[in-house]
């Protein structure tokens, strides 16, 4: 029994590992201290914590390319990057997280539903206008 689920856990790690290989890079300019198996357990916890809050059913495992000796903190969207001075796992986890978050909806859903939004504003009235 108690060797079954040893084995099931090493397997949900392997591939929880696995998976964050294919979407997680890191670029290291100044051989800042980092521990790359540390930066993908926060990397694949990161996006099981933001499917699992927003209810997405299907993995989420943004592409993500982690720079480590950047000039700021930053995280820059077009190119999926956290830039990062030196290693933070809470700054990383938090760049995982604003990424994975712009994975839930794509682009194009974001503009139909800016579209909707200011149709409706555009459709209502207000009461005391009504009134005169």
């Amino acid at each position: 029994m108690f060797t079954a689920v040893k084995i099931a856990i090493s397997l949900l790690a392997f591939a929880a590992a696995c998976m964050a290989q294919d979407g997680l890079t890191i670029e290291n300019k100044h051989n800042e201290k980092v521990s790359t198996p540390e930066a993908e357990k926060i990397y694949a916890s990161a996006c099981s914590v933001v499917q699992r809050e927003f209810g997405f059913r299907h993995a989420l495992y943004p592409q993500v390319r982690l720079v480590l000796g950047a000039d700021k903190n930053e995280v820059w969207f077009a190119g999926r990057e956290i830039r990062l001075t030196k290693w933070d796992r809470y700054t990383f986890a938090q760049g995982v997280v604003w990424l994975a978050f712009e994975d839930l909806m794509p682009s194009q859903q974001r503009v139909t539903i800016a579209k909707r939004a200011v149709s409706w504003a555009d459709s209502t009235v207000d009461a005391e206008r009504l009134a005169k």
